[in-house]
């Protein structure tokens, strides 16, 4: 049973501005070290980060209501399986959120090209 969906699309340039700017400061506020550490070793690297901010978002959209249930960037972690398949990983208050609102399985798709990073994602509950 779907208990919530969310879409986001990042201009991959807005976040190359910001990695150019901030550089690690803002990297660790956001990703972490392992999404660091893949981003950084594929050949374009701003549209792999772009790709997890659009997921990250994604799922706070999916979750609804961000104000009432904060949770940090590093909390929400988009790592990919063993055949390269996007998953998601929640930690610490996001983990919280998705044990409150008993979701059981997330579904995470993302693309990039030059441009733009989308992402969607759909988050399952068990039926009764």
């Amino acid at each position: 049973m779907i208990f919530g969906t969310g879409v986001d699309i990042v201009e991959v340039f807005r976040m190359r501005d910001a990695i150019k700017k901030w550089g690690e400061t803002f990297l660790g506020k956001i990703f972490t070290m392992r999404e660091i550490k893949y981003s950084n070793s594929r050949r374009f690297s701003h549209q792999h980060f772009a790709a997890r901010f659009a997921a990250k978002e994604a799922v706070i959209k999916a979750f609804g209501a961000p104000r009432r249930y904060p949770i940090k960037w590093t909390d929400i972690e988009v790592l990919n399986d063993r055949e390269g398949k996007p998953v998601i990983e929640f930690h610490d208050d996001a983990l919280k959120l998705r044990k409150m609102k008993k979701v059981s399985d997330v579904i995470v798709s993302m693309s990039h090209s030059k441009n733009y990073a989308v992402a969607n994602v759909i988050l399952l509950k068990k039926r009764r």
